[in-house]
């Protein structure tokens, strides 16, 4: 047996950062140095950031990420490191590459085989895949084979090469995107891996936010009996794990290197940390937090500003907004109508005031009867009915931009998964800003995850009035959302198998849906397309997301349900 002590460096990279993430590498390999270990292993794409998307289609980048590559073989010492970054193959093919390093050299090189082109990634648009027979890496005398991300997920694949080669440990560079119930599914390929191959997994992961994706870190250890260590969920980690395994002969057909073992006194093992995982409702709140947090951060932004209705949406996008940028740094702006209620308006205030925010209060009559005046020569009459609905909202958004523009705010929307898919929202209203922090949020969750911040904070930080009063838009006298929608306990499952389960309208009836409500909702999806495209980005949580994840096309004539209900149905969207 030989005894080998590995890091994995859940770091946080920023796309195109390249100097940035030089000086994060080098300094979690500091650390992992510092605490002797023998190998330490960094994200899929670690030097450029993950995913580099287009950026990958100008020569400079890929220049500039080479040298900036060759800084991170330079900055190595004792431990051997694997990094991840973008080769140039045969014929200008760009390689998703990882490269094993130490004492400023690189030692090999593994190329991505298996190249995901579904979902958010598109990975067969940039890159070739690798090929070739396996190459191994004996690292403190144990026999060690690297992949990337995919080639982890399938049977009989890179992984299963390496093992049949006669690796003890597998290493897998990952930039895993979070979505809930993923780390179960993790854990269940790996629990495969580890069955197919009979050995020991090092997954390390990505930690942050990029545009709409969040990593969530979560890096593993994981053997035949199961998780030896994992990191923690949604934050910056390197994890440090002894692991005793076989120190293997070579077994022939596959390419070896040696790699020195790092020079470190001889030391009791180091423990094994365990981070307990967070349960379900808990780690989409950290989701939204960290994915907001690194928006505003990454993109230049100190401050964000909130219009606060005294709503379920807007609270829980300012609890969000406050535990990730601070209260300091948080605005609130209450911009009642006349149709606002008294209760509405106090409920803002209990709001900010419980998270320590500043609230201006600003009424929009004397802008609405401007504008209605304005309107009526245009109209041939005041303006009535969702052309009046619709001018209140875009007043505010007005001013919540002119915020945004005087001071540099970002601004935040608070429209959920079921407004958005529904086009409940008002374009260049409501739907006007920087960030759309609850964009991948059912409605039904809104209120789960408002219980869950007020029982974290052991008082109601979310006023109780706030999650009991029935939801409204508040655009008209004694106006409700189940007038212009079904109740959100119908529209959102119905919502979730159409969109995230791609069912159809037949499949969705037939697994007991009410055949009228699949019919509306249905309808009001199809028709909000091209609302959905001027959106803001917003975090992803869900297996399928409006983006990148669900791409359809908005001149569209076919319907999953034969009679689709017309846009005069009573339940159009509001434009």
């Amino acid at each position: 047996m030989a005894r080998i002590r590995v890091a994995a460096c859940q770091i946080n990279t920023v796309v195109g950062d390249l100097a940035g993430n030089v000086e994060r590498i080098l300094a979690a390999l500091a650390e992992a140095e510092g605490d002797g270990a023998d190998l330490a292993a960094f994200p899929e794409l670690t030097v450029t950031g993950y995913p580099p998307e287009d950026l990958l289609g100008r020569p400079a980048f890929v220049a500039d990420n080479l040298a900036a590559f060759a800084s991170v073989v330079a900055g190595t010492g004792p431990c051997a490191a694997v990094v991840g970054y973008v080769d140039i193959g045969l014929e200008g093919r760009l390689l998703n590459s990882a490269a094993l390093c130490r004492d400023g050299q690189v030692l090999g090189r593994y190329v991505k085989r298996i190249l995901p082109n579904y979902g958010v990634f598109d990975e067969q648009r940039w890159f070739a895949p690798g090929s070739g027979p396996a190459t191994l890496f004996e690292v403190a005398g144990v026999p060690v084979g690297l992949s990337v991300c995919e080639d982890m997920w399938f049977p009989a694949g890179p992984m299963a090469d390496q093992a049949a080669a006669g690796a003890r440990l597998l290493v897998n560079l990952n930039a895993s995107p979070y979505s809930r119930g993923r780390r179960e599914e993790r854990l269940a390929v790996l629990a495969d891996r580890t069955a197919e191959t009979g050995c020991t997994v090092v997954y390390v992961n990505q930690v942050g936010g990029q545009d709409e994706l969040v990593f969530d870190g979560a890096s593993l250890v994981v053997d035949g009996h199961g998780v030896t260590a994992s990191a923690r969920q949604f934050a910056e980690e390197v994890l440090i794990c002894d692991l005793d395994l076989p120190a293997d002969p070579d077994r022939g057909g596959s390419r070896r290197v040696a790699v020195s073992t790092a020079t470190r006194a001889p030391s009791a093992a180091a423990p094994r940390p365990t981070a307990e995982p967070l349960d379900p409702v808990a780690e989409v709140y950290e989701a939204l937090v960290l994915g907001t947090r690194d928006y505003v951060a990454k993109n230049g932004f100190t401050d964000a500003v909130i219009g606060l209705s005294g709503g379920v949406d807007s609270s829980l996008v300012a609890a969000v907004a406050v535990d990730a940028v601070g209260a300091d740094h948080v605005h609130g702006v209450a911009m009642p109508s006349r149709y606002s209620s008294d209760g509405s308006v106090s409920d803002a205030e209990a709001l900010a005031a419980s998270l320590g925010i500043v609230l201006e209060r600003t009424p929009i009559e004397a802008a609405h009867r401007a504008l209605a005046d304005t309107l009526t020569p245009l109209l041939g009459g005041a303006p009535e009915g969702l052309t009046d609905e619709n001018l209140q909202s875009r007043i505010r958004g007005v001013l919540l931009m002119a915020l945004s523009n005087a001071h540099g705010w970002i601004v935040l929307t608070t429209g959920n998964k079921s407004e958005m898919a529904t086009g409940y929202s008002t374009l260049y209203g409501d739907s006007a800003g920087g960030f759309a922090v609850i964009k991948d949020v059912s409605k039904t969750l809104v209120y789960e995850l408002c219980r869950y911040r007020n029982a974290r904070a052991g008082t109601d930080v979310i006023p109780e009035a706030v999650l009991t009063k029935a939801p409204s838009a508040e655009l008209r006298p004694d106006q409700r959302d189940d007038e212009s929608l079904p109740p959100y306990s119908v529209l959102d499952p119905v919502m979730a198998g159409y969109v995230e389960g791609d069912r159809s309208a037949d499949d969705l009836v037939a697994e007991g849906f009410d055949p009228v409500a699949v019919a509306r909702v249905v309808g009001l999806v199809d028709r909000a397309e091209y609302k959905r495209r001027q959106m803001p980005p917003g975090v992803r949580i869900s297996g399928k997301a409006f983006g990148k994840d669900r791409r359809m096309p908005i001149t569209n004539h076919y319907r999953s349900v034969a009679a689709a209900v017309p846009p005069t149905d009573g339940a159009a969207s509001i434009v």
